[in-house]
């Protein structure tokens, strides 16, 4: 009877083995189910006008409409957003609560160990925020290092926080807040003497502002602080991310895309040929800007209100 042992237990093993192979063919994957189901679940953070809520519930800005389109062309119709802050997104993306992050984000290197990017889909400059007629004479970090009684508000996860801190700008020097409007507010009632972030989002801010703060133009950077955008995915959805990026190089330039991205802000200026393997590769070794998860600092964060007579988004895009 001993003799049988071994060949019933192989045979066992064998059935397990053929069933385990069997379940791990048949795992779907989130590009299969996005395509099978025709929805696609995007993470956004408040931030006119890489993506927002308008004040009719809707939800729109650069990288949604972006979104909208290319997986309409993959064949996926319906794009579900889910609202979060912005130093959730990263981990709401590994916790899938969403399938992709279509918010603008910049990428790093630190933020590359932990998602996948399409290649980026602009490029874009930054600048300050301060009051009407820039009574602090600010042009750089710089101008902020030399004064530390000068306050800087940053929204909290954004690359901003690093370049602030490695140009010399002192921790206690810097209110991190949650968002733009976060952002608006600290500088609009003096608690910060200036807010840092895109040249976009910091001239969208200015105007609703009605004409009390300004956005400078000469702002004088670092140029590898040139941000550069895109869509980022989980580790394990590389089939997606990659289809997604075939599609996006086909469409990038072309007139429905300019169009698409005008009433943002943004036209053929913005367009780059870097890839997100050359950016994180470029990057490394250079000082690298906190990514979302990653952030150790934080100060005390400002309410996540709106301006008291400011709308909360961007205006319509019709």
């Amino acid at each position: 009877m001993n003799i049988f042992l071994p060949t019933r237990v192989f045979a066992a093993l064998l059935v397990l083995t053929g069933l385990t192979m069997q379940a791990t063919a048949h795992a779907e994957t989130t590009l299969e189910r996005i395509k099978r189901t025709g929805v696609v679940r995007i993470g956004y953070a408040n931030e006119a006008p890489f993506a927002f809520t308008k004040l009719d519930g809707k939800v729109s800005g650069e990288s949604p409409q972006i979104a909208r389109i290319i997986f309409a062309k993959m064949g996926v119709r319906k794009v579900k957003p889910v609202l979060t802050e912005w130093g959730a997104l990263i981990p709401g993306l590994k916790a899938k609560r969403f399938d992709v992050i279509a918010a603008g984000m910049y990428i790093t290197p630190e933020r590359a160990k932990q998602v996948l990017f399409t290649d980026p889909h602009y490029q874009l400059k930054d600048t300050l925020l301060v009051q009407k007629g820039n009574p602090k004479n600010l042009h750089s970090y710089a101008d902020i290092v030399k004064d530390p009684d000068l306050k800087l508000a940053i929204m909290a996860g954004t690359a901003e926080y690093q370049y602030a801190i490695d140009e010399g700008v002192r921790k206690d020097q810097i209110l991190q807040v949650p968002n733009t409007i976060a952002q608006f507010q600290a500088v609009k009632t003096k608690r910060a003497d200036a807010a840092v972030g895109t040249k976009l989002t910091m001239k969208d801010l200015a105007r609703k502002s009605r004409n009390k703060l300004i956005a400078i133009d000469d702002f004088i950077d670092d140029p590898s602080h040139i941000g550069y955008g895109a869509l980022a995915f989980r580790k394990d959805d590389q089939d997606l991310r990659d289809a997604v990026n075939t599609t996006l190089h086909a469409w990038l330039g072309s007139e429905q895309h300019l169009a698409t991205v005008k009433p943002f802000g943004f036209d053929r200026s913005n367009l780059t040929d870097k890839t997100a393997a050359e950016l994180a590769g470029q990057l490394d070794g250079a000082p690298a800007a906190e990514s979302a998860a990653e952030s150790t600092v934080k100060p005390a964060v400002e309410p996540d209100t709106k301006p008291a007579d400011e709308p909360a988004v961007e205006p319509s895009d019709d």
